[in-house]
């Protein structure tokens, strides 16, 4: 409940501070004096949207704060809500929000807090109703919300919306997969290179080792005859170079007998030693070159075609060594693999949607049967409540409609209403009267009212474009719901108000060039009255009688 209310410097309100309390309060004044301000305050101070326009004029900053008391049933869910929020566990609750040009600051039991922390504990504490919220009345998805309310199917409502979830969530990462991964096309293009350079199977330095040997085998003649000249001149001739050397090491022994064991000659012996062993050698690898040497047409002809796969197969790629193809082709297997991987993960995606869609589609069945079930509870409480505010003969029923299943369930429904007995019942989005909707939505609201047991609930202008004997029913039971919750309502009948257990009236005055714009508790209401009555003698006459009359039924 909300005990207090403190608004400074909030568009006409310069300093209000207000005490509350229980039962039906009804807020009264001339049009444009400020009662709207001051539910705007009390919304505002429950997580409403806040505007820096609103600050009043000439001020820096706005601020509104107050004390909430909460309930012994309430204050498990409550104290859960702050303990998440890391905020002191203290009632009554103190909730302060300041408002500059530069932002909103929200406070709860002096520890900051977000602004939709707030709203969420706020829509806990208190209802807001106002006169423009018979469109959402009109609204078959709002009246569907209203039925899950009333039937306390919140959960199961919330069960659909998190296959719905889950869902989307599995969407985004099939979105993910599918943007890392290579198309269909590329894959298959990615394919027949591996599959290619797997047929041509190259090996890095190929060419290079490849081109050599066709030289050699192309120029075969021409490198038989040279190596046969220089075996010739190395080993084969009359005076090749071995015989020369050879005559040379003899000269050596000679000078080494003629000087005695020098270890001069000895060296030089020794050199000519290491000369004739790499003459020898060198003229073997020359013997091995002729041997390998083949003149075989069949072999050039096979190093032709190798060299043209190895070059055709880089063109392709346009790789421009052995090496730069084998990492491409590695690159592209890396990538098939996960197209392949990919591919799996479709298919298990599939297999999960295809479950998400099944729990969907039972919780959404489940949560249908229920609201069939509750909305024949519902619909016979809203009748009864229109009876008592002067719909004596009206009829009303929920139609439900199957749709695809989905955040809401699979239902749509409309609530069909008649007024008076005789005539075709309507959807209420086809009912082109304000006084029926402003009578139909307070019927429904009470019956929320009770379902949802929230501690605080505003009317603003529920009795707009209604009157006479409709207003004292309206009024009665604005009264009659006070006695379980604490009411708010801001009215222009005086039928309505005189039914108030606490009357508060706003007053705008303009004093040295400003407006301002001051609340105050009546304890007398009936001078009031008799202004919402016309003025006027006879109007504070009717007015007296009014209220007594009231009082009197009330004892």
């Amino acid at each position: 409940m909300l005990d207090t209310l403190t608004i400074c410097n909030l568009a006409l309100i310069e300093k209000s501070e207000l005490d509350f309390h229980s039962g039906f309060n009804v807020v009264t004044g001339e049009s444009g004096a400020g009662k709207s301000i001051l539910m705007s305050a009390a919304a505002l101070l429950f997580g409403g949207k806040a505007d820096h326009a609103a600050i009043r004029t000439g001020c820096s900053a706005a601020e509104v704060s107050g004390s909430v008391s909460v309930e012994e049933a309430l204050r498990p869910a409550i104290a859960e809500l702050l303990a998440q929020a890391d905020v002191p566990q203290e009632f009554p609750l103190f909730i302060r929000r300041k408002i500059t040009s530069s932002g909103v600051r929200n406070f709860v039991n002096d520890e900051s807090v977000g602004a939709k922390f707030l709203a969420t504990l706020g829509a806990k504490l208190i209802d807001f109703h106002a006169a423009t919220d018979q469109l959402d009345l009109t609204i078959p998805a709002r009246q569907l919300e209203m039925l899950d309310r009333f039937a306390g199917l919140l959960k199961e409502r919330e069960t659909c919306r998190k296959w719905v979830d889950a869902l989307h969530q599995l969407d985004i990462e099939r979105a993910a997969i599918d943007a890392q991964s290579v198309s269909a096309v590329e894959a298959e293009n990615l394919r027949e290179m591996v599959e290619r350079v797997e047929q041509i199977n190259p090996e890095a330095g190929e060419e290079a080792r490849l081109s050599g040997q066709y030289k050699m085998i192309a120029n075969a003649k021409e490198v038989l005859t040279l190596c046969g000249k220089i075996r010739n001149m190395l080993n084969e001739a009359e005076d090749s170079l071995v015989d020369r050397l050879g005559e040379v090491h003899h000269n050596l022994q000679e000078l080494a007998r003629l000087e005695g064991e020098g270890a001069e000659t000895e060296k030089l012996l020794a050199c000519c030693d290491e000369l004739q062993e790499d003459l020898g050698s060198l003229a073997r690898r020359v013997e091995e070159l002729a041997d390998r040497t083949d003149l075989d047409g069949e072999a050039l002809q096979a190093l032709e075609t190798r060299l043209e796969q190895l070059h055709a197969l880089k063109r392709r790629y346009k790789a421009s060594s052995e090496e730069e193809l084998l990492e491409m082709t590695a690159a592209a297997r890396r990538r098939l693999a996960a197209f392949d991987d990919a591919d799996a993960c479709r298919r298990d995606f599939d297999v999960k949607e295809k479950a998400l869609r099944e729990n969907l589609k039972k919780a959404s069945a489940l949560l249908s049967e229920k609201r069939k079930k509750n909305a024949v509870k519902l619909v016979a409480e809203v009748k009864k409540n229109l009876a008592d505010i002067g719909f004596t003969h009206c009829s009303l029923s929920a139609e439900f409609t199957p749709v695809e299943p989905g955040a809401t369930g699979a239902d749509q429904m409309d609530l069909v209403f008649s007024a008076n007995s005789g005539e075709a019942p309507h959807p209420l989005r086809k009912i082109a009267s304000s006084g029926e909707l402003s009578r139909f939505m307070l019927a429904l609201k009470t019956v929320l009212a009770d379902a949802d047991e929230i501690p605080t609930v505003v009317f603003d202008e529920i009795d707009m474009n209604i009157g006479g004997e409709t207003a004292n029913q309206v009024g009665e039971k604005l009264r009659a719901l006070g006695k379980k919750r604490q009411i708010f309502c801001i009215s222009h009948l005086a039928q309505v108000a005189a039914r108030a257990d606490h009357h508060f009236h706003v007053v705008k005055s303009t004093e040295k060039g400003r407006t301002f714009s001051r609340v105050e508790e009546l304890a007398d209401p009936v001078p009031e009255l008799a202004r919402m009555l016309g003025g006027g003698d006879s109007a504070l006459r009717h007015a007296a009688d009014l209220s007594a009359s009231i009082r009197k039924k009330q004892k």
